[in-house]
C-alpha cells in the first residue's frame, strides 16, 4: 500500500510559478470542454458532415471507449510511474481537492492527439460524434473522481463507486482501476470485490 497524508493539501513544486499551474478548480475541465464538444458536434450536425443515425451509435461507443482507455491509462501508465508523478502525488495526498481533475494541459494534449488519429481516417460522420462521446466520457471521469473524494454520495450506485475508489486508495492499490466504472475490473479480474461492494 503507498504511504498517504489524509486531510491536507500537499505541495508539489517548489516554484511557485510551477505549483499554481499545477492546481484545478474542479469546474474548470467543464467550463471548457462541454461548450466544445456541443458547438463541434453541433457544427457537424448543421453542416451535414455528420447525421443523428450516425451520433446514436457512435457517441456511446466513444463514451464507452473512454472507459477502456481510462482503465489502461490508470493501470499500465499511471501506475507505471507511481513514484514523483502527478498520480503519485494524488496517492499520497488523496484529499487535495485542488487536483482532482486533470489539468487542462494534458486533457487538450489527449483530446488532439485522438482527434488527429480519427482524422486521419478520413470519416467525419462517424469520428466526429466518436469523439464527442470520447470527451464526454473523460468528462464523466473527471466528475465521478472529483465526486468519490469530495462529496457524500447521494445514490446507492455513488456509493458504491466511492467504496469501490477508496478500496483502491486505501486498500489494494493493484485493484480497482475503473474510476467512473467498475465493469473494467470485473471483466479483467481487477476487482477488490470484498471492498467494492460494500
Amino acid at each position: 500500500m503507498m504511504d498517504y497524508i489524509r486531510n491536507t493539501r500537499g505541495r508539489m513544486f517548489e516554484s511557485n510559478f510551477f505549483e499554481f499551474f499545477s492546481k484545478v478548480h474542479p469546474a474548470t475541465p467543464f467550463i471548457f470542454w462541454i461548450p466544445i464538444g456541443l458547438g463541434m458536434i453541433g457544427y457537424a450536425l448543421s453542416t451535414g458532415m455528420t447525421t443523428w443515425q450516425q451520433c446514436i451509435p457512435f457517441m456511446p461507443l466513444g463514451f464507452f471507449t473512454w472507459q477502456v482507455l481510462e482503465y489502461f491509462i490508470h493501470k499500465n501508465l499511471f501506475h507505471a510511474f507511481p513514484g514523483p508523478t502527478a498520480h503519485g502525488f494524488h496517492h499520497k495526498y488523496p484529499d487535495d481537492d485542488t487536483r482532482l481533475v486533470m489539468p487542462l494541459p494534458v486533457s487538450i494534449g489527449l483530446a488532439l492527439l485522438f482527434g488527429a488519429g480519427l482524422y486521419a481516417l478520413g470519416r467525419p460522420d462517424a469520428t466526429m460524434p466518436f469523439w464527442t462521446g470520447l470527451l464526454f466520457g473523460y468528462l464523466w471521469y473527471d466528475f465521478t473522481h472529483w465526486s468519490t473524494h469530495h462529496r457524500e454520495p447521494m445514490t446507492e450506485w455513488g456509493r458504491r463507486q466511492r467504496a469501490h475508489h477508496m478500496a483502491h486508495h486505501f486498500g489494494d492499490h493493484e485493484k480497482n482501476f475503473g474510476l467512473s466504472h467498475m465493469w473494467m475490473d470485473r471483466v479483467l479480474g481487477t476487482l477488490n470485490s470484498r471492498t467494492a461492494d460494500k
